[in-house]
Formats: structure tokens, sequence, C-alpha cells
């Protein structure tokens, strides 16, 4: 099993920065891709970056020159840093995993973290 902790959310005034951090830990095989997806209130989850271990990146078009994705694979660890926020970046933040678990290490699967929020207002 593969669980992920993300920690870094809160409130934040517009232009303000944030750094969320995302920890995968269990029994770990392997991690392809890791990635941010965000959900805000009466809107579904949409991708807001992504990032493979061999650190090709791919971000929404929202935050492209805003966010930055990076990863620590020997520590199974995903960053967002998020300069220039604004009222419209405010959603729950969930770490994706596209790995593979020590138990069955030829199939690949996504987890999520459970989320953390996000708020930016004056």
């Amino acid at each position: 099993q593969v669980r992920l902790e993300e920690s870094g959310g809160g409130l934040v005034q517009p232009g303000g920065s944030l750094r969320l951090s995302c920890t995968a830990s269990g029994s770990i095989f392997s991690i392809n891709l890791m990635g941010w997806y965000r959900q805000a209130p009466g809107k579904e989850r949409e991708l807001v970056a992504t990032i493979t271990s061999g650190g090709n990146t791919n971000y929404a078009d929202s935050v492209k020159g805003r966010f930055t994705i990076s990863r620590d694979n020997a520590k199974n660890t995903v960053h967002l840093q998020m300069n220039s926020l604004n009222p419209e970046d405010t959603a729950v933040y969930y770490c994706n995993s596209y790995a593979a678990a020590a138990y069955d290490p030829l199939t690949s699967r996504s987890y999520w973290g459970q989320g953390t929020q996000v708020t930016v207002s004056s």
C-alpha cells in the first residue's frame, strides 16, 4: 500500500506565496508520475501540475509562470511552489502518485492524498 501525506496549505493574501509538500510512504516499489490536482467548491477536480521521475513537467495553463513543481526521488517527495496567488487559486489541493507497491511491482496504480486547503483572500 502507498500512502500520501500533504502539508503546507493555509490562508494567504492575493499576490502571496505558499509551498505545498507531499511525501509518499509505505511499501513502495517504484513511483513514476507525481502531481497536484485541485478542486474548488462546485467545480470538478482539475490538474495543476505533474512531474515524472525523470523530471519532465506539465502545467495547467492557468498556473504556468506562477507555480513550480519539483521532486526529490530519494525522499519520495513532491513540492508545489505557488507564487502570485489569486482568489481563483482557492481550492483543496490533492497530491497524486502513480506508483507500484512492493507486493505487486508490475502494476502501477493511482494514489491520492487526503487534500490540503489553500485559501487566497484579503
